[in-house]
């Protein structure tokens, strides 16, 4: 049965992103209504620009339409609770102005890939996100002034020690990559190589170290490099210096004792780094690819050294919804080990988010964040 928007309450009118073509956005209003039975109204206070929102801003993400509201990494802070709902998904209690984070996504835990426990793969995961904004009750996305969480949509709050910047970040990049190596097991003593250091690679080389690996990491921006140290690269590969691939591959075996990585973690978004990755890998290891999302951009690949090296290809997307929960207790039992508040390095009004967008797009920044909420 649709659910009925037009009895609600209007509360006040927000504002959202749209994408109305490729690289191009408009602002639009519409009315915050009460939330209904399961849902949770949040106002957004911070917006991060993921290197996946940048797919999509160019028109490469197969399943997101133009005229969709963009955003989905950010955190908020309860309006209104609707009917049925007094606590978050780990049995919190939850009120209205408690800070929250929810995946961009639902898992229906009703589809075949749900059944098959691959809750990540929900063939229903963008029922909500990839609405028309025009669709009620319109405030899909996280560039918004506030954002509407579903019944089926898993929410936690944040805990008190635990800063806005640090929580923005959770419900994307680095729950994503607690689940990613998880699935490539990667284990204390291993060498792990993270190919990019954006937003994305930060989180992987912080969860590695972690867990007691010894990591390298590869890029060719100096303040991605001088991020990379902060978050306890044991060595890093510039690009600048060694520009070739093969160059590249032959620094990494040098730096691994000849062997190779046990673990290459691919989130560059670039479709010939995943061509190389199995190049810096030792026979036998993982290959995490996370970065490239957009089908139809493709890459010379070279399969004889894939299956000589025995290599394993383990392609992640999303992420099981409680992985954000362990995201928010990473930043806890770390406290304040990683510099997580560092990976967002430039702010913007909701106004600006052309600006946001094309900065990150030209790599200006490492990640570009929205302030929404006052």
């Amino acid at each position: 049965m649709p659910l009925v928007f037009q009895d609600r309450r209007c509360r006040m009118r927000g504002t959202v992103v749209v994408l109305v073509a490729p690289r191009q956005t408009e602002l639009r209003e519409y009315d915050v209504v009460d939330p209904g039975p399961g849902e949770v109204l949040l106002e957004v206070l911070r917006a991060n620009v993921c290197g996946s929102e940048l797919h999509i801003w160019r028109g490469h993400h197969p399943t997101v339409k133009m005229g969709s509201v963009l955003g989905h990494e950010m955190m908020g802070r309860v309006l209104a609770l609707g009917r049925g709902v007094d606590a978050d998904f780990a049995g919190a209690p939850l009120r209205p102005g408690d800070r929250v984070v929810c995946p961009y996504f639902i898992t229906c835990r009703r589809c075949p890939a749900c059944q098959a426990g691959l809750f990540n793969l929900c063939t229903n995961c963008y029922r909500h996100w990839s609405l028309p904004a025009d669709a009620p009750p319109h405030f899909h996305g996280a560039f918004a002034t506030h954002y509407y969480v579903h019944p089926d949509q898993y929410l936690y709050k944040v805990p008190d020690g635990v800063p806005d910047a640090a929580a923005a970040s959770a419900n994307c990049a680095l729950s994503e990559l607690l689940f990613g190596l998880d699935q490539a097991g990667v284990a204390s003593g291993e060498q792990v190589v993270v190919q990019g250091a954006g937003g994305l690679g930060l989180c992987a080389l912080a969860v590695a170290k972690a867990r007691g690996a010894r990591t390298i990491v590869i890029d060719g921006v100096a303040r991605r490099l001088e991020l990379a140290h902060r978050f306890g690269a044991d060595l890093v590969v510039d690009l600048r210096e060694y520009e070739a691939p093969e160059r590249r591959a032959a620094r990494v075996q040098a730096l691994t004792g000849g062997l190779g990585a046990d673990v290459v973690v691919e989130v560059t978004g670039v479709p010939a780094a995943f061509a190389e990755s199995i190049h810096l890998v030792r026979p036998g290891g993982r290959v995490l690819e996370v970065g490239n999302i957009s089908p139809g951009h493709t890459t010379p690949f070279d399969p004889g050294i894939l299956t000589r090296r025995g290599v394993h290809i383990i392609g992640v997307i999303r992420y099981h919804p409680w992985y954000l929960k362990r995201a928010l207790d990473f930043l806890v039992a770390t406290g304040g080990r990683f510099p997580f508040e560092a990976l967002l390095d430039a702010e913007y009004p909701l106004r600006d988010v052309e600006r946001a967008l094309q900065d990150s797009d030209q790599r200006k920044v490492t990640r570009a964040s929205l302030l929404v909420g006052r």
